[in-house]
């Protein structure tokens, strides 16, 4: 294993893509967002634990379907198992997001340009190395 070394800020603010696998360990995965204005993750809940970061835009954090915070650049949300949330784009700009799912969630190296794109491909046991 060489695991993963990546410049993250650049790699997040760069991406144009919904969402894209950029590596995936037995334990947990580094996964980068765009969200365009309005959009939102949609409100979810799973079953392992989740980091997400902020790297440029404006957001709104619903967690338990009735706490709100507003993010915005440089703030960080950690999310427990079971706990319902979503992430919405309350800005005027892409928002520019890194999130690490612990344990994996989504199939290595899955890419969706657009949000209509997302489909449900859970973590099938297949690591990036």
């Amino acid at each position: 294993m060489k695991g993963y070394i990546v410049n993250i800020e650049d790699e997040t603010k760069d991406n144009t893509d919904y969402r894209r696998v950029l590596y995936t360990s037995k334990h947990s995965q580094l996964v980068v967002m765009s969200i365009e204005p309005g959009e939102e993750i949609g409100e979810e809940v799973h079953e392992l634990d989740q980091f997400i970061r902020i790297e440029k835009g404006k957001a709104k954090a619903v967690l338990n379907k009735t706490e709100e915070y507003e993010l915005k650049d440089d703030w960080a949300v950690v999310i427990p198992a079971g706990v319902w949330h979503n992430v919405i784009n309350v800005g005027d700009e892409p928002l520019k997001i890194y999130t690490i799912y612990s344990p994996p969630e989504h199939k290595d190296g899955v890419v969706q340009k657009t949000k209509a794109d997302e489909t449900e491909e859970h973590f099938d046991g297949v690591t990036t190395e």
